[in-house]
């Protein structure tokens, strides 16, 4: 197993990392708020998955997971720590494997899950959101 020993900044940097109401977060749900959309925050789509969705749209089944780039291993913008390089891979590529796994779970039981980036301009994000919803809605 990996040593997971950090430095005191290391520790405390990643001690501040917020998981939910993010910059990120709040600025995408204003935006859907502001496009006349309403929704559910922090949720569990469905019974049985443990994992929580950061928007929900209940009646047309769509989940909205706001994914950081570090954490999730964006394709653009991952870095790879070179201090306990094995540990902070492994948990990376778990988060990746975990998501693929939640994607295809929420999807079997009839739900979308709309993934966004941290980077994503905010507009752009809030209209794949829009139409996947407003989609959603003309096939119901």
């Amino acid at each position: 197993m990996a040593s997971l020993e950090t430095t005191k900044q290391t520790r405390v940097r990643m001690s501040r990392q917020k998981s939910r109401n993010t910059q990120v977060e709040i600025a995408l749900r204003q935006a859907l708020h502001a496009a006349g959309l309403r929704y559910r925050v922090h949720l569990r789509p469905m019974k049985g998955v443990r994992r929580e969705a950061d928007v929900v749209f209940t009646a047309v089944k769509v989940a909205v997971f706001v994914d950081g780039c570090f954490w999730h291993g964006c394709p653009e913008h991952a870095t790879w720590p070179k201090n306990n390089a094995e540990f902070w891979r492994n948990k990376i590529e778990g988060n990746r494997k975990r998501d693929l796994d939640t994607d295809a779970r929420l999807a079997e039981a009839g739900w979308l899950a709309v993934r966004i980036w941290e980077h994503e301009s905010v507009e752009v994000a809030a209209g794949r959101v829009r139409e996947a919803v407003e989609s959603r809605r003309r096939t119901k």
